[in-house]
């Protein structure tokens, strides 16, 4: 018989964790404080700050601190502004099966609860709830996408992972933690993903109300609401057989090289590898094809104006590529967005909308990349799917490097190594050494 949900949630040992689950929360951790680290820095971080200490003053449940700021507000506040501005930087860990993210919506949820405990918490037990938070996310991401007819996005499914963590580190019963799970679906916000391609804002992808509702959902079980069953969980057994047994937790997470959004990657290395490959410059470039899925070319943004519209775009990013030969911190400033050299070559991209690449584009991305040269010259590169997936990992010493890429211009190299040595065996971590790191993340740079 398949182990119930609220079983696994209830039972769970750190014991159990293989090593290839705790190996791939150290990178996540890591790579998450990261993009934390300059997402911190942005104007959607600002709002969503200000927005929970309007919003969200501490109250009976305690005070919790925002992520990388370390005002204080209520968890709810502290895991929606933790959120929003991790989501705010669209180089967080991925998930392709799932169209989406856990590690946005689960870090910042997960981290205002420890705060907020009036105990000491082990880095053990902070692993058991990741566990917890990013299987049952992916999983019920997986039944949603199966069953549902429009794609939501990933705060949807996060949610009903969250509350189920959340309800496990309240130690809550397992029939709380059912209604947990429920009302975290249901309250989740189902907000349709392909309106923010379309039309790019702060809204994102979801986690910002993601996190809190789930949070908000373990605290209402606990007080008597009802909202069992989950649906996702208990309404779609395929996804849920081999629950404890197998992690899609391990086979699905994979980690971005690019702060953009995936589905614009597998162009971005093929353009990078002809570059390299034919010795190319950017003035040598007439134009350039790019050929994928569907819902890629609706990553139009050839001329973004803001930084939302840069995150969900295709060409832009692929043109920095070519002119820059890199998408890093200097490629998020405003200047990059009116680079004269990345505009032409972006302006002269054209998308082309393959039935092929749509119809294999199911857990993967697929693309090719042709550029013309000004001199009469075509490079095509071979299809290709995103680096950084499970079948083409980053490296530890890759992830090191985007994590220092990114924090140390904000967080001081001192910290940022800090913050890499702790979240990298965070685990082991006995209650004061697992505060210390609480304490560098949820303090101001």
């Amino acid at each position: 018989m398949p182990l119930p949900f609220e079983t696994f949630a209830a039972t769970l040992r750190y014991e159990q964790l293989p090593e290839a689950l705790l190996w791939t929360l150290r990178r996540s951790f890591t790579d998450t404080m990261g993009t934390a680290a300059v997402a911190s820095t942005t104007h959607m971080a600002d709002v969503a700050r200000r927005s929970a200490s309007a919003l969200f003053g501490a109250g009976n449940a305690g005070a919790a601190r925002i992520l990388l700021h370390g005002g204080s507000v209520s968890p709810v506040g502290a895991a929606m502004a933790g959120a929003f501005t991790i989501d705010a930087i669209d180089a967080h860990d991925t998930t392709s099966p799932c169209k989406g993210h856990a590690g946005s919506a689960v870090f910042p949820a997960l981290l205002a609860l420890a705060d907020t405990l009036d105990r000491p918490v082990t880095g053990a037990e902070f692993a058991i709830w990741l566990s917890i938070a990013y299987e049952v996310s992916y999983r019920a991401g997986l039944a949603q996408h199966a069953t549902c007819p429009d794609y939501h996005t990933s705060g949807s499914w996060t949610s009903t992972g969250i509350a189920t963590a959340i309800a496990r580190a309240l130690d809550l019963t397992e029939t709380q933690i059912r209604h947990a799970a429920g009302i975290g679906e249901f309250h989740g916000p189902r907000s349709q993903m392909m309106r923010c391609i379309d039309h790019p804002t702060m809204l994102r992808d979801g986690v910002g109300w993601g996190a809190p509702s789930g949070l908000t959902a373990a605290y209402m079980a606990r007080e008597g609401f009802t909202g069992a069953p989950a649906l996702t969980c208990e309404e779609a057994p395929a996804f849920w057989k081999d629950l404890g047994a197998a992690w899609r937790t391990v086979e699905d997470t994979s980690y971005k090289p690019y702060p953009c959004c995936r589905w614009a990657h597998p162009s971005i290395d093929a353009a990078a590898d002809l570059m390299a490959t034919h010795s190319l410059t950017h003035t040598d470039i007439a134009g350039v094809e790019i050929r994928t899925f569907h819902n890629a070319t609706r990553l139009a943004g050839h001329s973004p104006q803001t930084l939302d519209e840069f995150s969900y775009s295709i060409a832009f990013p692929v043109a920095c590529m070519i002119v820059r030969g890199q998408i890093g911190v200097p490629e998020l400033a405003a200047e990059a967005l009116n680079d004269p050299d990345i505009l032409r070559v972006s302006r002269a991209t054209t998308l082309i909308d393959d039935d092929h690449y749509t119809k294999i584009s199911v857990g993967k991305r697929w693309a090719e990349v042709t550029l013309r040269t000004t001199d009469g010259r075509a490079f095509t590169s071979e299809p290709r799917t995103p680096r950084g997936d499970t079948d083409q990992p980053l490296s530890d010493a890759e992830i090191s490097e985007k994590f220092h890429r990114f924090s140390d211009p904000v967080l001081g190299r001192a910290k940022a190594d800090e913050i890499e040595e702790l979240s990298g065996r965070f685990d082991v971590l006995d209650a004061d050494q697992f505060r210390r790191l609480l304490d560098l993340c949820l303090s101001a740079p």
